[in-house]
């Protein structure tokens, strides 16, 4: 078993996921639409928006969809870790992401880690980015 962390975009679930793509090197994210759905005749004004998006990410994966539902939770309580096999990467990943959104730890050595840093990116999402020898991105 793997988790995967689901993250809820406020109609911009498209454009995150992309941005996520281009960022990490990834192939085109996956997108399933409500028009696409059985809901689609409920919500003809959601037409556009994401059900369901799937990304890769190294040998992960991230889920995410537009609250189409209204009502999602808020995930402050949460942050997504990913590890770089060294301080370049990560700090390439971690500029990128910084990008429009605020830095809560700048990318710097730790006493674990060459680099380490957080973030919330432009979408609202919690980044922890840090290089890890173990890591395999």
């Amino acid at each position: 078993m793997q988790p995967v962390p689901y993250l809820f975009f406020k109609d911009r679930c498209e454009e995150a996921l992309r941005a996520y793509a281009d960022i990490f090197g990834s192939p085109d994210p996956e997108l399933f639409r409500v028009r696409d759905s059985p809901m689609a005749g409920d919500m003809p004004d959601k037409g556009q928006l994401v059900m369901h998006g799937s990304l890769k990410l190294g040998d992960g994966l991230l889920y995410a969809s537009d609250d189409v539902m209204g009502g999602t939770p808020d995930m402050a309580g949460a942050a997504i870790m990913v590890g770089f096999p060294g301080a370049d990467a990560a700090r390439h990943v971690f500029d990128a992401l910084a990008q429009g959104g605020s830095v809560q730890m700048e990318f710097q050595p730790t006493f674990w880690s060459d680099g380490f840093g957080t973030l919330t990116d432009r979408y609202g999402i919690k980044w922890m980015v840090g290089a890890d020898p173990a890591a395999t991105s």
